[in-house]
């Protein structure tokens, strides 16, 4: 039986040639204290790959950066599950832009919103 909400090394965005290509040739859009970088592909094997960051001009102490990285891929491990199934490969790079620590539940209605917004640019 597969876990519904995990967030295995299989779906990390680690490669820094998928991350090039996604900066250089994907799209990007903002919600809220977030702006999204992602790049649909028709591929032979569906995935759904995720990197998170945060700006270190606006936090200067990576235990800052390493909290809001961690919020943001906890959301997106609870809410990922809603676009399963696509037929796409489809890399996603979250940057948080805000100026303060986000809470939990503020982090996890914005990425909720994002989902949304990528269930409906896939659908589209």
């Amino acid at each position: 039986m597969a876990k519904l909400h995990t967030f295995t090394a299989d779906e990390r965005l680690k490669s820094r040639k998928r991350i090039d290509e996604l900066f250089e040739k994907g799209q990007r859009f903002n919600a809220g204290p977030f702006r999204i970088f992602y790049l649909m592909q028709a591929g032979t094997k569906p995935s759904l790959k995720c990197g998170a960051g945060a700006s270190s001009k606006n936090f200067k102490r990576a235990v800052d950066r390493n909290r809001i990285k961690r919020l943001i891929r906890e959301c997106w491990r609870v809410e990922k599950y809603k676009l399963k199934g696509q037929p796409y490969e489809l890399d996603l790079f979250i940057i948080y832009t805000g100026k303060t620590i986000p809470a939990f539940r503020e982090t996890a209605g914005w990425i909720d919103k994002v989902v949304t917004k990528l269930l409906q640019l896939t659908n589209s």
